[in-house]
């Protein structure tokens, strides 16, 4: 794991009734998987969510790069190359993986109209970068499985220049298969540098792809540890229990 690249710090968080985040602090090293584990409701959305500028947390401070930033919106942190990839997919069925990968962002060409080979050609490249050129970039998305919208999903971000991927519950509709092939592929991007924030209610992801772990419960932060000096015992014990 290289340098920290991103801290959040002393981050509370409101809503009408309750206090979903309680100064927590949490960072995020070059080219590693922390993982956020917790009970429904414990804080841990609701934190990447800060991470991601979708919310505004009332006390605190982000830094990104050792720079303070201030996020007033997703697209100031995607101005940073902080992208989420959510369990809900935010693909459009009735277009193409091509036209997806870069919705908003088509290439034009000469005389102002879109760029459809060109869009094909990067986004087949980005796909067979991330070992997917199964994936026909010309099919549409409604014909594709969960798992291939899921690796559509992923190279969308990663399209976008990603330098931080904020996982949320990634693997929850997929098969034992089709998770371990999303774990190639997240590894795949650790090794290439980027760093990823990874929500889970599965423990054995844990010891599966992360590199270190932050729990929280009732929306404050109950211990950060590498993986390795944890055991699944341990991780329930400080998840579950005062």
């Amino acid at each position: 794991m290289g340098k920290t690249i991103l801290t959040a710090k002393h981050i509370t968080k409101l809503f009408p009734g309750m206090k979903a985040l309680d100064n927590v602090d949490f960072d995020l090293r070059e080219g590693e998987v922390h993982i956020l584990v917790g009970e429904n409701g414990a804080g841990k959305s609701t934190l990447a969510k800060v991470i991601l500028g979708a919310y505004k947390a009332e006390e605190g401070e982000i830094t990104f790069d050792n720079e303070v930033v201030k996020f007033n919106g997703t697209k100031d942190a995607l101005a940073k190359g902080i992208v989420a990839v959510y369990q809900e997919f935010t693909l459009v069925p009735y277009i193409t993986v091509a036209q997806n990968i870069f919705l908003n962002r088509e290439y034009k060409n000469k005389i102002g109209l879109i760029d459809h080979k060109r869009m094909e050609k990067e986004a087949a490249e980005l796909l067979k970068s991330l070992n997917c050129e199964y994936i026909n970039v010309k099919s549409y998305v409604k014909n594709l499985s969960v798992a291939e919208q899921q690796m559509v999903e992923i190279a969308k971000a990663v399209s976008k220049n990603a330098s931080i991927l904020v996982f949320d519950e990634p693997s929850a509709a997929l098969s034992d298969s089709e998770t371990e092939f999303l774990f190639k592929m997240i590894r795949q991007l650790k090794e290439e540098g980027v760093s990823m924030v990874y929500i889970s209610h599965r423990m054995n992801e844990i010891l599966e792809i992360c590199d270190r772990v932050t729990v929280i419960r009732d929306g404050k932060k109950v211990i950060t540890e590498k993986v390795e000096n944890l055991t699944m015992e341990e991780i329930v014990l400080f998840r579950a229990f005062p």
